[in-house]
């Protein structure tokens, strides 16, 4: 099977057809004070609550990006260096990160096991302080909820990648079922309080950052998380 296939989903074909351009991608607004003081809070216990529960999801998503030996990571909101040790060794990864607690965690790993490939640094995900395609594969894993402006981030993604590499987003979508929408849009002012808005619109993301994905695969049990895998054009 090819890597990238374009697997055709519920998600994907509401694109078309609708207001997604123009339509607001949560019911919840945050700003990075208020995001970085979140995750601040997470750092200790970050790992024990969303590691084992999250964990299959990362894991296909490494196997699904293809790495060779030589390429240029990015993963946008490293947190606590979680994902740092599935990479294989012979590719260069640079993880980023709002928050300064978060990133004390993930050195300690990186140091614990020996990651002589990972550097980490403090930047925000809507400025991203590296110039036009410096990487080969862009990857922000279970962010794209929690950040103030989703569409700036993923801009700021696209560009640092180069042409013909890899635009990656695994993160929690507003379910397509009405009722559940319903809930996830009613929670959402709660959820954000522990990492995440629980409605933010696939299809509205995806349009409005113009992002046109080879595959979009559900991950994790229960599967509700998505796996979207984008080439920069």
């Amino acid at each position: 099977m090819a890597l990238f296939d374009l697997r055709q989903t519920q998600e994907t074909d509401e694109v078309i057809g609708t207001d997604a351009a123009t339509r607001a991608l949560s019911v919840t607004a945050v700003e990075n004070d208020f995001v970085a003081g979140v995750y601040e809070n997470l750092a200790s216990w970050y790992d024990y609550f969303f590691g084992p529960t999250l964990h299959a999801g990362r894991l296909q998503a490494i196997q699904r990006m293809g790495i060779r030996p030589g390429e240029r990571v990015l993963e946008v909101g490293v947190g606590t260096g979680i994902n740092a040790s599935l990479y294989p060794r012979d590719c260069i990864v640079t993880g980023i990160d709002l928050s300064d607690s978060m990133l004390e965690k993930a050195r300690e790993r990186v140091w614990r096991k020996g990651l002589t490939n990972v550097r980490l640094l403090e930047m925000d995900a809507a400025d991203l302080r590296f110039r036009d395609a410096s990487f080969d594969i862009v990857y922000a894993p279970y962010l794209i909820s929690v950040v103030p402006d989703p569409v700036a981030v993923v801009r700021e993604m696209c560009r640092v990648c180069r042409p013909g590499g890899r635009v990656i987003v695994l993160n929690h979508f507003r379910s397509p079922n009405p009722i559940l929408a319903s809930i996830e849009r009613a929670i959402s002012p709660l959820t954000v309080h522990i990492g995440f808005k629980s409605d933010l619109d696939l299809p509205a993301f995806l349009a409005q950052a113009d992002l046109k994905p080879v595959s979009i695969e559900k991950v994790n049990v229960p599967r509700l998380w998505s796996l979207v895998t984008c080439l920069k054009e």
